[in-house]
This record gives C-alpha cells, structure tokens and sequence, in this order.
C-alpha cells in the first residue's frame, strides 16, 4: 500500500487487532479512539484510506463521510460494522464507500477492499493534481483551452475572440507550460478528468 490507513473505532480491542494485523503485513495504520479526535488531525494527515466504524457514540462512519467531504477531503472508505443492516450497506454503497465489512474482519476481503481503495485513491488524487493545474489558467486561457478541446485551430479561436493570431499562440504556450504538455489529446483528457464527479 503506498499510503497509510487511517483506523477509526471506538473499540478498543478492535482497533489493537487491525493494527497488529497491518503492521504484519508492513502496512502503515494510525488508529484513532473515535470520529471528532480524527477530524481535529485530518488537514494535517497526508491521504490515505480511511477504515471507519459505522457505529460510533459521536458520529456513525457515513456521517463522518460527510463531514470529511465538506472539508474537501474524498478518501476512499471502507465501512466496518459488527452490526451492518442492508439498508445501511445500501447507503454506504450509494455514499461511494469502497466496501462494507462485517466484523470481525475477514483479512482476505480487507485486503482485497483496500486493493480497490488504492485505485480509487489514485484517480481521486490525479483529479486534484489535474484541478490544480487548470486553477493556474487566466480566464482567458480558460476560453481559449475550451476552444481548443472543441477541435478549433489557432486561426479560428483569433477570429472568434477578436484577438490577433500572435496573442492565441502566446496563450497557447503559457497553457502548454502550465499545464505540461502540448497535445491536443492530452488536454482534452484532462479536461474530462476534472469533469467526472
């Protein structure tokens, strides 16, 4: 795993097992007693995947979830419980939770859940690079990099914006540097990587 598993429950012998069970596979983990001691370290933890408690006194892991995503921070999660229900393992799924798991915790599927939790945490993380390098765009960068994603030529984004041809190139270059690339195709990918949800 390249990244650290942040462990959220209340139990105490549970959160002792988990650790002991990653550390034996090498496997980074900081363990936290419950949801508003998590949320107090959050913005200074580095990302990772989030392993949470549904019942939990203070908050239950979904409304963890939502706290977490109005801070900005989309981390995978997987929701653990010793007292799951199918409604509430409806709404996890509907809430972009990676897995649902009944305690105790089976290792094979933990493993596997994690295995889905790190893709996820790689494309949630290309998204956030690929947005803060359009952020450095000028609005008018922005018009012209949406004109070129449409197929338009230099020529034709002049005309259409009432600029000289010089100018479309000059922007044409700062977006190149800013963004790292020079083709077409990759702008237009990365044009719909920040727009998938």
């Amino acid at each position: 795993m390249r990244y650290p598993v942040y462990l959220v429950d209340d139990d105490a012998a549970v959160r002792e097992g988990l650790c002991l069970l990653f550390e034996a596979y090498k496997i980074s983990v900081i363990a936290f007693d419950g949801p508003l001691t998590f949320l107090r370290e959050v913005s200074l933890l580095p990302p990772g995947y989030l392993l949470l408690d549904l019942q939990m006194p203070e908050l239950n892991g979904l409304e963890l979830q939502r706290e977490l995503i109005g801070k900005g921070i989309d981390w995978p999660i997987i929701i653990i419980t010793g007292y799951g229900d199918l409604s509430s393992c409806r709404t996890a799924f509907q809430s972009r939770v990676v897995d649902f798991l009944a305690k105790p915790v089976d290792p094979e599927q933990l493993f596997e859940a994690l295995g889905k939790a790190e893709e996820l945490l790689g494309t949630v993380l290309e998204k956030q690079e690929t947005e803060a390098l359009f952020a450095t765009l000028t609005p008018r960068e922005n018009e012209i990099i949406n004109l070129v994603c449409r197929g338009w030529g230099s020529k034709e984004i002049a005309t259409s914006l009432n600029i000289s041809l010089r100018t479309v190139d000059a922007h044409r270059a700062n977006i190149s540097e800013k963004l790292g690339t020079t083709s077409v195709a990759e702008f237009v990918q990365m044009k719909m990587k920040i727009q998938q949800g």
